[in-house]
């Protein structure tokens, strides 16, 4: 019998290397560090596959990137459960992490459970990640215990963006700065296999980094984290409406795709498309 893990389809023993929770974990412990993207569809998660990341979130940030809504908090579960399924299909080494939305997990546990549950279930996904801290550890200790495995997720939670008013930085002050230690050592004794940090002091999540266990994935939370997390369309180039000091962008594709848009709509327009060759 195989001892390698199934792949996202449930295939047993069929990818070399497959990346799972402990695999994380032990990328830690090795002091490797932990590369992370977005995905929202079939083909972005076959390319980044191919590519070597580790782990593919997909991640609510899809109400902005590909819905055009202003903030994460409209996504519903059943669009979820359909970019994940979709996602599922084209990752087969790396790791997929699927969001559970604004109040598909706050509302009480036995909700969560069913929530956690359809994307582990339909959408074929293999963790789950929730925002918050010690106020949803006992729930994160229920979806743990039932065996489906949770991502916590600090700092700058984007679903609590109409109480934060703002996105600067979080945890600037002492007092904030000590309530996120204090939830992300709840959140390792909930559960969690790993927590994302977003935008706080980079000294203050490399503390966080140290005193953990389980890895620690950064965004906009300096280098001294175990991992990276990007939305990929910020790091293409592709979603334009702002871009955030962390972002390093690799590539310039919405502008080289409306250069190809340009270029088609003319030779359509000027009749040198198609050619003869590019007809039957």
């Amino acid at each position: 019998m195989s001892l390698t893990p199934p792949d996202n389809l449930g295939n047993p023993g069929s990818i070399p290397g497959k990346i799972t929770t402990r695999s994380l974990v032990e990328m830690k412990n090795r002091g490797e560090r932990i590369a992370c993207l977005t995905a929202y569809d079939y083909l972005m998660a076959e390319i980044l596959d191919r590519s070597g990341i580790d782990v593919i979130l997909v991640g609510d940030s899809v109400a902005m990137v590909v819905q055009g809504r202003h903030t994460t908090v409209p996504v519903t579960l059943d669009q979820m459960v359909y970019h994940s399924q979709v996602v599922a299909k084209g990752a087969r080494r790396a790791l997929v992490v699927g969001d559970l939305p604004f109040l598909s997990y706050q509302v009480n546990t036995a909700e969560a459970l069913r929530s956690a549950g359809r994307m582990v279930k339909e959408a074929m996904v293999e963790a789950v990640k929730v925002e918050g801290g010690r106020t949803i550890a006992p729930t994160v200790k229920r979806i743990v215990d039932v065996g489906i495995p949770v991502m916590g997720h600090l700092g700058l939670t984007p679903q609590s963006i109409h109480k934060f008013g703002t996105y600067k930085v979080r945890a600037t002050d002492p007092e904030e700065a000590d309530e996120l230690r204090e939830d992300a050592l709840v959140l390792q004794d909930a559960g969690v296999f790993a927590v994302v940090l977003e935008k706080v002091p980079a000294e203050l999540a490399a503390e966080v980094s140290a005193s953990l266990e389980i890895p620690v994935i950064g965004i906009g939370a300096g280098g001294g984290c175990d991992g990276q997390i990007l939305v990929s369309h910020d790091m293409l180039g592709l979603y334009t409406q702002f871009h955030p000091r962390f972002v390093r962008r690799y590539a310039e594709l919405g502008t080289a795709m409306e250069g190809a848009f340009e270029e088609y709509v003319k030779d359509v327009r000027s009749g040198s498309f198609p050619s003869p060759d590019e007809s039957y």
